[in-house]
């Protein structure tokens, strides 16, 4: 049984919280790019460039391509033949997101109590979504949820 400390999965989810919020996807502005291709519309090809060009501008210049960064979505796939050392998990993600938005400059949004809407200050609690796999890998995804209509 391989052993992982979970100073790793922290770390790792640290970096992925800043790449989910300054970097699209390639699927995605490849879609966006492609739809510039095809739209005749003029407003809507501007507003396209302008997505874009906040795209490029926010992977170059590591800022959030949106301001509402909202709550952090993990997602676990964690082997069944490794053992997690060093502490815990749920511990170790908390500290993982605490990390990547401070060092990120990214906006804390998430509030602890919903009625007395008191913020975190450091975007914490994740939600956090496990799936025990075969193997001895573990594979994280990091989203970042933003909160849009959920305020209403």
């Amino acid at each position: 049984m391989r052993e992982l400390d979970v100073s790793k999965i922290r770390d790792a989810v640290a970096e992925l919280c800043m790449k989910a919020n300054f970097e699209l996807r390639r699927d995605i502005s490849g879609a966006l790019r492609q739809a510039l291709k095809r739209e005749t519309d003029d407003r809507a090809r501007r507003i396209l460039k302008l997505i874009i060009e906040n795209a490029r501008l926010a992977r170059a210049k590591k800022l959030a391509i949106c301001q509402d960064t909202g709550v952090v979505i993990v997602f676990l796939e964690i082997g069944q033949d490794i053992s997690l050392v060093g502490g815990d998990l749920k511990e170790a993600v908390d500290a993982g997101v605490r990390e990547g938005y401070r060092r990120g400059c990214l906006r804390n949004s998430v509030v602890g109590d919903a009625i007395l809407r008191e913020n975190t200050r450091d975007n914490t609690p994740a939600v956090m979504h496990v799936e025990i796999v075969k193997g001895d890998r573990v594979r994280i995804v990091v989203t970042p949820k933003g909160f849009g209509s959920e305020n209403k």
